[in-house]
């Protein structure tokens, strides 16, 4: 088994994954498999402060896998509830300026950089060309206001949303490990209506496919 890494927000997103390899996860951090397999979980905090943060801080370990796993929202909906997706392009979309009542995109500010980061891992695998392919912007406020989810919409025309998905694939495109960040569908974005979010269907898919993928490894 190749070495791999299970980056994930919460314990709740990924303990499907964690009991079936014993991994006692405790808190924030890393935490090493009791199974025998080689593999890792770094669970992060919510947000993609928390996220680069512990993306950075365990960078020197070595892996061949780097994945990370957690539920989104959704703007295109022909993505069914539960369904899990690959994402490929991911953005911070809140990089930029605001100028009246319009928003100037951060590579329009010639500031250098870059907030928008693409995978281009090329992983012939099976289980993953199931997959529907996505773009996905990250945000530290998730969208639930109809104005701006429109105005959101026709910025950046994403698919998803997380709250740390670009502050992963900056982190892992640095490192010398395959990596992929696969999103199971909770919510559709829209104003905040929680009984309308299928959180237990989401996570058991998205578990269920990154299982999959990581036996078939």
């Amino acid at each position: 088994m190749p070495k791999i890494l299970i980056v994930a927000a919460t314990k709740a997103e990924v303990e499907p994954i964690l009991n079936y390899y014993n991994i006692n996860v405790v808190g924030e951090g890393l935490f090493m498999a009791e199974s025998g397999d080689d593999i890792s979980a770094l669970i992060t905090g919510v947000g993609m402060v928390n996220t680069a943060f512990y993306m950075g801080r365990y960078s020197h370990n070595a892996f061949d896998y780097v994945i990370n796993l957690g539920i989104a929202g959704a703007f295109n909906r022909t993505i069914k509830l539960g369904e899990v997706v690959n994402v490929t392009a991911d953005t911070l979309s809140e990089m930029g300026a605001e100028d009246g009542d319009d928003f100037i995109k951060y590579p329009d500010l010639n500031l250098g950089g870059a907030n928008s980061y693409v995978n281009e891992s090329n992983l012939n695998n099976i289980h993953l060309s199931r997959l529907r392919i996505v773009k996905s912007i990250t945000v530290n406020k998730v969208h639930g206001n109809e104005k701006s989810i429109d105005k959101t919409i026709k910025l950046f025309n994403p698919d998803i949303e997380s709250m740390e998905g670009a502050a992963f694939m900056k982190a892992a495109s640095r490192l010398s490990a395959d990596f992929i960040q696969l999103r199971a569908i909770s919510n559709y974005v829209e104003k905040r209506d929680k009984s309308k979010w299928d959180i237990p269907t989401a996570i058991k898919n998205l578990n269920a496919v990154a299982l999959e993928f990581i036996q078939s490894l």
